[in-house]
């Protein structure tokens, strides 16, 4: 049974960091394409960074590149997004899946808040 369980969200300012993380079970990340997933107050969720097949490559969304950082820590099988330099606009729910992302492995979520 494939399950997701996302943290490390909070309360940061302008500015700041935060590293979150997907702990995976059922499933070795390595083996896959993971995507991060994020979904704000009355908007649709989006992608926000994608690692493919053993990490050969990554892609972002505009609004992210040279911001955040998308990983898999092979260790503790689990996906990581480092976010720097976070906007208020970065504020939301964040979420792992698989790419294409499979309605049965939505966890719970992560909430970031992006405030001074």
């Amino acid at each position: 049974q494939v399950q997701f369980v996302e943290s490390g969200g909070g309360l940061v300012q302008p500015g700041g960091s935060l590293r979150l993380s997907c702990a995976a079970s059922g499933l070795t990340l390595r083996w896959y394409d993971m995507n991060w997933y994020r979904q704000a107050p009355g908007k649709e969720r989006e992608l926000v960074a994608t690692i493919y097949n053993a990490a050969s490559s990554t892609n972002y969304l505009n609004s992210v590149k040279g911001r955040f950082t998308v990983s898999i820590d092979n260790a503790k099988n689990a996906l990581v997004l480092q976010m720097d330099a976070l906007k208020p606009e970065d504020t939301a729910v964040y979420y792992c899946n698989r790419n294409p992302p499979n309605d049965a492995y939505w966890g719970q979520g992560t909430q970031v808040t992006v405030s001074s």
